[in-house]
């Protein structure tokens, strides 16, 4: 995984060509981890569904989903928690560690729900939802413009989107549903570019002499982009995906 930051730890701190260097290289740290969990999460993924033993582990016998199920979505929010709280106590193995147990347990959660539809739908959402999360994280990349307004916005979107679909577990209502998918695609593509220009933001004040808060800080942004991703792909599952 990449090094990088460590060369620029002599940099003078006020330099202006330091500062946007070590974006960058933040910023191309922060791509590679998210990768690489996606990739993690892949191939938990396609192992989970290939796998007979695993699926009755996840599954109880009469189709209901098993305590090792719930298990793994606990886990997953612990993780994602203490990734987010507590990141700045963390070692630079351990933040790392915790991002791909997280990714890897998200492939064996996220396996129920690809089983729903067909491979050629879920590969085709992929492509679909790869361009999309590219396009916008480039523009938040390259943009002008303080998203800090959207953004907040978006947060509120979110948050509703979060309460509505609590609320359909016990309508069970099929509009819903796909008003909630909609307004996730609309919610989770704007949240990408103003994530991405955050990041940008934070990479240029990382301390250029400290290793390890850069890989905290890459660690984290991963995580970031990454719930983007794969939130945006749920969502346009539920909207593009064939059922079996």
């Amino acid at each position: 995984m990449n090094q990088t930051p460590y060369a620029y730890s002599r940099n003078p701190a006020g330099s202006m060509a330091a500062s946007k260097t070590l974006t960058a290289v933040f910023m191309r740290g922060v791509y590679q981890w998210m990768c690489l969990g996606l990739l993690a999460t892949a191939g938990m993924t396609w192992f989970t569904l290939s796998s007979d033993a695993m699926l009755s582990l996840l599954v109880t016998p009469q189709g209901g989903l098993s305590m090792l199920y719930w298990g793994a979505v606990i886990a997953e929010v612990a993780l994602v928690l203490v990734l987010s709280v507590r990141i700045g106590k963390l070692s630079a193995f351990s933040a790392s560690a915790m991002f791909l147990a997280y990714s890897l347990l998200n492939g064996i959660t996220l396996s129920l729900l690809v089983a729903m539809y067909t491979q050629a739908s879920v590969m085709r959402t992929f492509l679909v939802c790869a361009g999309m999360f590219g396009a916008m994280s480039v523009y938040g990349m390259v943009t002008k413009r303080d998203l800090t307004g959207m953004g907040n916005f978006l947060i509120m979107g979110l948050i509703g989107i979060l309460l509505a679909s609590v609320v359909n577990i016990f309508l069970v209502s099929t509009t819903m549903h796909y008003i909630i998918s909609y307004l996730g695609v609309l919610i989770f593509t704007g949240l990408t570019a103003y994530d991405t220009q955050k990041l940008k933001e934070m990479g240029a004040t990382m301390p250029l002499d400290d290793a390890t808060a850069v890989r905290r800080g890459t660690i984290l942004g991963a995580l970031t982009l990454y719930l983007d991703f794969i939130n945006l792909f749920i969502m346009l599952l539920r909207v593009m995906g064939d059922r079996r």
